[in-house]
């Protein structure tokens, strides 16, 4: 990701902000074509992971982490550049019949590599940056916030159980009110709010549990918690509250 953290964050504004992914490789502009300039097209990339495959062995299987990656968030990126080019060409030809497929494509390919994208910084391998509790201001606004850490993570736990289907569950920072909450997204931005900043996401999608929980989801969700890099969720509420 050739973007800061920070850049990643403000200019996402909200799970929602497809568009503005920022692990990108960089922007080209096309030649134009038919009646228009085709227009800036971004290449968006497949970060790396942060660590090795089996770094959060036990409790998320190697091949589980390489599968997700490789694989679902890989695809993720290349549907999120089909989109964008297609949309871009489309505009460029003035052939805008198929807009509402391709943004459609745009919202869920966007959404899923914003998501991902987030996800792997904010797990750790236990004991060495994953797990533990929180620290310092995060933890002062969870506790002031949800009343407890403990009162937080059973919430937390039971919202990324009940998510109907695909899905995540979220742990946002609300600037209009200066909150954390806990939200819910179908698929990867269904449900999605406007004005809140993701820091800590959970993928309740069975590719991100089934090979090693079977349809378990909750034994999962239990064993992710000692995954959890709260650092990079503490420097990301940092982050979340200047924007």
């Amino acid at each position: 990701m050739n973007h800061t953290r920070r850049g990643f964050l403000k200019a996402s504004g909200g799970i929602m902000a497809a568009s503005a992914v920022a692990a990108t490789s960089g922007i080209v502009r096309a030649q134009a074509q038919g009646p228009k300039a085709l227009g800036m097209v971004t290449e968006h990339t497949l970060p790396n992971l942060p660590y090795p495959y089996d770094a959060l062995e036990p409790y998320i299987d190697a091949k589980t982490v390489e599968l997700h990656h490789d694989k679902h968030h890989a695809a993720y990126v290349k549907g999120l550049n089909a989109a964008e080019a297609a949309l871009a060409a489309a505009r460029a030809a003035d052939d805008l019949a198929m807009v509402q497929h391709w943004s459609r494509q745009a919202s869920f390919h966007g959404a899923g590599h914003f998501l991902h994208s987030l996800l792997w910084p904010t797990m750790a391998p236990s004991g060495k940056g994953g797990g533990g509790e929180p620290s310092g201001l995060l933890a002062e606004r969870i506790g002031r916030d949800f009343g407890s850490l403990k009162a937080f993570k059973d919430q937390f736990s039971a919202s990324a159980k009940a998510v109907e289907g695909s899905g995540w569950c979220l742990l946002t920072y609300r600037p209009a009110d200066d909150r954390l909450v806990v939200l819910q997204a179908e698929n990867h931005q269904k449900l999605s709010p406007w004005n809140v900043v993701p820091i800590l996401p959970i993928d309740v999608w069975e590719h991100a549990y089934y090979l090693k929980y079977q349809n378990k989801r909750d034994e999962y969700i239990a064993a992710w918690w000692n995954v959890v890099n709260w650092e990079q969720v503490a420097k990301d509420l940092d982050i979340a509250r200047k924007v």
